[in-house]
């Protein structure tokens, strides 16, 4: 097929990656500069967003938030503007994760110009990206899904349709709200072992064969524990999703405490210079508070 995939950031480069590698004919667009690998590739690139979209069957956005989307879709040379006089019914796949409000309207309006629209928000970060594993949670129509689920296939292994275009994104911010409230646990057993003297190491490793075994304790707790804080998924864009979620409690009058409490922690992180690290650094809010870290630095080689 003829594939669009306009944002090739962290995450975005490798998920292009895998359709092109799947023997696909890929169209790129990106803001930046277009990624090593992506490059000595065979896509091509593309000036914008409608260009990418007159060549391609079905596009895939993977930006940052919601403005970043609409512009994307509904600016000048935009999704939308491609659209116009298409012969074919496209689809328009949004991978982004973004409001579920939001996403309903895009669909609405991108329905109405004739194409079809997915929202399919993903989880498991750059090593799932890179990997090919990435939990995808889809809103939209049944058999249009069933089209683009051999593609999707190609970046995710956990694939589901929830239900209508926004229940994708809903689920997204669920998923996001579980994972913060995770980081800042793992974060807070660590810090309390360690400031109690313990090896915070050794007390992962007995944590990890009981119940409070996760995921979240095996990755970021040994990112806590090792000081690597690169990004895999900024603080900044999990403050995003946790913005969304608390918006979304507001119109739907439902408390969401914890996650609040874990929105804090990561504006702490914010307003110390930290968003651009990755949201295992959470744990650094707590150490300021602590006055004391999980483990020490390693000495730079």
């Amino acid at each position: 097929m003829n594939i669009g995939f306009i944002g090739l950031g962290i995450m975005g480069a490798p998920m292009a990656l895998h359709l092109v590698n799947a023997g696909h004919s890929l169209f790129v667009q990106t803001r930046g500069k277009l990624p090593e690998a992506v490059a000595a590739s065979s896509a091509v690139r593309c000036a914008n967003a409608a260009e990418v979209t007159r060549h391609a069957d079905v596009v895939f956005i993977m930006v940052p938030d919601t403005p970043d989307v609409e512009a994307v879709l509904f600016n000048e040379n935009g999704v939308a503007f491609g659209l116009a006089g298409a012969n074919a019914r496209k689809v328009v796949v949004d991978m982004s994760s973004i409001s579920p409000m939001a996403t309903k309207t895009f669909a609405q309006r991108i329905n109405a110009l004739g194409a079809d629209y997915i929202d399919a928000p993903v989880s498991g970060g750059e090593v799932g990206a890179k990997a090919g594993t990435l939990t995808i949670m889809c809103g939209g129509d049944e058999t249009v899904f069933a089209r683009i689920h051999p593609l999707l296939a190609t970046m995710g292994k956990n694939i589901t349709l929830v239900g209508g275009n926004g229940d994708g994104q809903t689920t997204k911010v669920a998923n996001q709200i579980i994972v913060a409230l995770n980081i800042a646990a793992v974060g807070e057993a660590l810090l309390f072992a360690s400031k109690a003297g313990a090896d915070p190491a050794k007390v992962r490793q007995a944590l990890m064969g009981g119940f409070a075994a996760s995921r979240i304790l095996e990755v970021h707790g040994e990112r806590m524990i090792k000081r690597t804080f690169n990004p895999g998924f900024r603080i900044q864009l999990h403050q995003k999703d946790l913005n969304l979620a608390l918006q979304g409690a507001r119109e739907l009058g439902v408390a969401l405490p914890q996650t609040a409490g874990a929105a804090q922690l990561m504006q702490v992180c914010a307003a110390n210079g930290l968003a651009g690290l990755d949201h295992s650094a959470l744990v650094k809010a707590l150490e300021l508070m602590a006055h004391h870290d999980v483990a020490p630095t390693p000495a730079a080689s």
